[in-house]
């Protein structure tokens, strides 16, 4: 048994809406659990339609004071935010722990690096350039000048509760535009946090706003709300053509960012052992819920029992438990529904053939936990094969030639994301050039 990571027993925070620079609470709340010991630690306040108008009224005002600020004044506060977010990286990474799961060094990653994306876009405030186009008479100058679209609905996931909300919040600040957050129910703390930091270093009011509730709500209303100009969403790929379809009833610019099946290939020249590391540390990081997390395991035939081996052993030997605990490497399933869609990816796989080579089942505690998974012999028909199963599952097939390799990792409508590992230059001038990243269904 591992020892425990913090002397003390830590707290948590219930969590509120923030609207026009206020924290307030609603009569309406949803338990928030702790993924390793599937025990409530606190509540998240959720909004109605009153508090979403009141929201999209504030970003409105904010939108027109903010906007008005000269870039280098929004560079030195968006710097104050950061700054704060190294200050309070302790805590907010115990509270990520806590309401998210992943081990504790990987949440203290996550909120430090938020400060440096944020430095990051306060620094590109400070470069808005536009362009000078030269005209068909002298008498006419032709200049574009970069504007702010205006308040922004931005939809965050809870794999990455600080991860992805800073890129949208930074990224439409650095514009000159206001914010209405619509935050992930499952992991609010620390995503309030960070908005928290954004206020505390001076935001004016209306320029950044944190909701939460019932998703499907919130993204009717606030989408078609007038005060909206933009709408930003990392999340499924169902749900976001669902809002890419919303947005485009209303004329609405869309920046989506969805989910993917990751195809990693693995060619006989590779160095199979390392490579197999490398794959099992990104396919069990986060316990598979990362939208570029490889997922389909495309190895060369004559190198696929080595590389099985290599990777049962990596597999094996991952430290699986509580985040707060020292060693820990994987953290246990967001909730209890991703360990059922896990139990029927393994159980289709296995009843079309395919064979478990380690893990395959839900680990017998508490908390939402199911073990590092290989599928080998996987038939294409598979649901693994063609839905993305962001858990801790990897399954193999095999290819005889290069052809055979590119055919199957493009055979699905997905972008995001390709692994390939090989020590020859052509093939990877040549995998440049043939694997397909652009989703055939969907914009990213």
């Amino acid at each position: 048994m591992h020892g425990h990571s913090i002397s003390t027993a830590p707290s948590y925070s219930n969590t509120q809406l923030f609207i026009d620079n206020t924290w307030r609470a609603t009569s309406r709340t949803l338990p928030v659990a702790n993924p390793a010991t599937e025990i409530e630690i606190g509540r998240v306040s959720m909004a109605d339609t009153a508090d979403l108008d009141e929201a999209a009224a504030a970003s409105l005002r904010g939108f027109k004071i903010w906007r008005k600020i000269p870039a280098f004044e929004r560079s030195a506060l968006m710097r104050r935010a950061a700054q704060l977010m190294r200050e309070r990286a302790e805590d907010i990474a115990v509270t990520m722990t806590l309401e998210q799961g992943k081990p504790l060094a990987e949440s203290r990653a996550e909120t430090l690096a938020s400060a440096d994306v944020i430095e990051w876009f306060a620094e590109e405030a400070r470069r808005t350039y536009g362009r000078v186009i030269p005209s068909r008479v002298n008498i006419v100058r032709q200049i574009v000048m970069r504007e702010p679209v205006g308040p922004v609905a931005a939809f965050t996931p809870w794999n990455f509760p600080i991860n992805q909300a800073v890129r949208k919040i930074a990224a439409a600040l650095v514009a000159g535009c206001s914010v209405v957050l619509k935050g992930p129910e499952e992991t609010p703390a620390s995503c309030a946090a960070l908005v928290r930091a954004f206020s505390d270093a001076g935001l004016p009011a209306g320029v950044l706003n944190l909701v939460f509730g019932v998703p499907a709500e919130i993204s009717n209303h606030l989408i078609a709300h007038p005060a909206i100009r933009k709408i930003s969403f990392t999340g499924s790929t169902a749900v976001g053509k669902l809002l890419a379809a919303k947005a485009g009833e209303h004329m609405k610019r869309a920046t989506m960012e969805l989910g993917g099946h990751a195809p990693a290939l693995l060619f006989a020249d590779s160095d199979v052992p390392r490579a197999a590391r490398l794959l099992a540390a990104a396919k069990y990081r986060n316990a598979g819920q990362v939208c570029i997390s490889p997922t389909r395991f495309i190895v060369e035939h004559s190198v696929c029992d080595e590389f099985i081996e290599h990777f049962v052993v990596a597999a094996q030997t991952i430290h699986v438990g509580n985040g707060l605990h020292d060693g820990v490497q994987m953290r246990a399933l967001a909730n209890a529904r991703r360990l059922h869609a896990m139990e029927q990816l393994v159980a289709d796989a296995v009843a079309q053939g395919a064979t478990i080579a380690t893990g395959g089942k839900r680990r017998e505690h508490e908390g939402y936990f199911f073990e590092p998974t290989l599928l080998i012999d996987v038939p294409p028909s598979a649901r693994i094969m063609n839905e993305e199963p962001f858990g801790p599952i990897a399954a193999v097939s095999t290819f005889s030639t290069y052809d055979e390799a590119i055919g199957e990792a493009n055979r699905l409508p997905f972008g995001l994301a390709t692994y390939a590992y090989t020590c020859s230059a052509a093939t990877m001038a040549s995998l440049g050039d043939d694997i397909d990243q652009s989703p055939r269904t969907w914009n990213t």
